[in-house]
């Protein structure tokens, strides 16, 4: 009995890996259909993986990246985000 008990869950493993064979390399491929190349296949591959950075940096846990907002309501970026951030993260710290 332990030996089918054992067949049955080596069994359902080997099916799993059978059915999900699709892989980062077999994703890789551009909205038009045709396999990606160069910097794009590197940078999909290295998402796909897992090996992407976090989307997150440590110090936004304050919120103040979600406060780099222009009056208009689009993302701040370049000198203007770099000096928001810093008030935001310094006003923050006096806060405490």
């Amino acid at each position: 009995m332990r030996a089918l008990t054992g067949i049955a869950i080596a069994s359902i493993f080997v099916a799993q890996f059978a059915f999900a064979g699709e892989t980062c390399e077999s994703k890789a491929v551009s909205k038009a259909g045709k396999p990606l190349a160069g910097a794009a296949k590197t940078a999909f591959m290295k998402k796909c993986e897992g090996g992407a950075a976090p989307a997150v940096a440590p110090k936004a846990a304050s919120g103040c990246a979600e406060k780099a907002v222009s009056k208009a309501g689009k993302p701040l970026a370049g000198a203007a985000k770099k000096a928001f951030m810093k008030k935001c993260e310094a006003d923050a710290a006096a806060a405490k």
